[in-house]
């Protein structure tokens, strides 16, 4: 008998509930076997409760074997609670170190590039420290000497292990690895990155290894997209280079991305990277494509590589059959989409 999968869902907040719905009728397609179990966490859970998630929130999810979550903040809930409270309280509790987000060309869909090539790479962000570890102070606000710190932590054990699975991945796929880095003007910590990276590097000799600075990397996604294959950046680095290969793919509502634990101690969080958009919560346009793809990803994680390649056939299938969301320029909405995948599956 196949195995029966533990997942936790997690639709979350704005249109976190109406994309996930849907990457669940594709789970569902597959024929894998899931035990499911969902959780109303979020900001509106905060609004109710005063908690993100409840205290032993991170003792409830640890025994599944994945989360599928779909988006978490509200206008009227304080924006620096949410990454704190709930994403980053999961990937730091979980040790979800690997934020994998895929770039690819996506059949029927036309990307900004006036002459686009096919585009395929993958960003590996390192996911729980780096910049964003919120260690920092503001002293004196309000006050003419006022001074706000933030200090990024980057640890040899942090590094090392991000690195290894990034040339281990570079390894499988066409083996090219670029560093991100900004070590010429962070001369502390990122020329730390670049050193222990550099070492990881000498045990993978079959790969090639380079470094970018972040400013040229970012004109490189636009100019020469074709020239990446796996790109290891910092935690803040990765964020906003994700975002820019999501435009490159047409829109942000085709990005997917998975927070791994890659040693499997913990279950791995499974994300589209859009936001919660609470603009246009509620009106059934949303874009799935990024939750059905994090879907997919989940699949493949869990060890389902035929059914993860099914989904994303099908899902390349529907796009290509001019099945296409309003962000990209057609009419189709939420539902539609999740149905039209669903269709192509069977």
């Amino acid at each position: 008998m196949a195995a029966t999968h533990r997942l936790a869902v997690v639709p979350g907040d704005g249109i976190g509930p109406e994309v996930i719905p849907e990457a669940l009728k594709v789970l569902d397609a597959t024929g894998v076997r899931f035990e499911r179990s969902s959780y109303p966490w979020g900001a509106g859970h905060y609004k109710d409760t005063g908690r993100f998630m409840p205290d032993d929130g991170l003792e409830q999810l640890r025994s599944f074997d994945a989360v599928l979550f779909g988006a978490v903040g509200l206008p009227d809930v304080d924006d620096t609670l949410p990454a704190r409270d709930f994403t980053f309280k999961v990937r730091v509790g979980f040790q979800q170190y690997v934020n994998y987000r895929p770039i690819r060309s996506l059949a029927g869909v036309r990307s900004p590039l006036a002459a686009a090539p096919d585009i395929d790479f993958v960003i590996v962000r390192e996911n729980t420290e780096g910049e964003f570890v919120q260690n920092g102070a503001v002293r004196n606000p309000d006050e003419p000497d006022g001074v706000a710190t933030e200090t990024s932590v980057f640890t040899r054990a942090g590094i090392t292990r991000v690195a290894r699975y990034s040339f281990e991945l570079a390894r499988r796929r066409r083996g090219k690895l670029t560093n991100v880095t900004k070590s010429n003007t962070l001369i502390h910590s990122l020329a730390y990155w670049d050193r222990v990276i550099g070492e990881v590097a000498a045990e993978f000799p079959d790969v090639d290894y380079s470094r970018m600075y972040v400013d040229a990397a970012s004109a490189n996604f636009v100019l020469a997209p074709e020239r990446f294959d796996v790109v290891l950046a910092t935690n803040m680095m990765g964020d906003i280079l994700s975002d820019l290969g999501g435009a490159l793919m047409g829109s942000l509502g085709l990005g997917a991305s998975g927070n791994i634990n890659p040693e499997r101690e913990y279950p791995s969080m499974f994300e589209p990277i859009h936001g919660s958009a609470p603009d246009i919560a509620g009106r059934g346009v949303a874009n799935p494509i990024g939750t059905i793809w994090s879907a997919a990803l989940m699949l493949e994680h869990l060890g389902e590589s035929a059914p993860a390649g099914r989904v994303m056939s099908a899902l390349e299938a529907t796009l290509r059959d001019g099945v296409l969301p309003v962000d990209l320029g057609g009419s189709a909405r939420t539902a539609e989409i999740g149905d039209a995948v669903v269709a192509r599956l069977q």
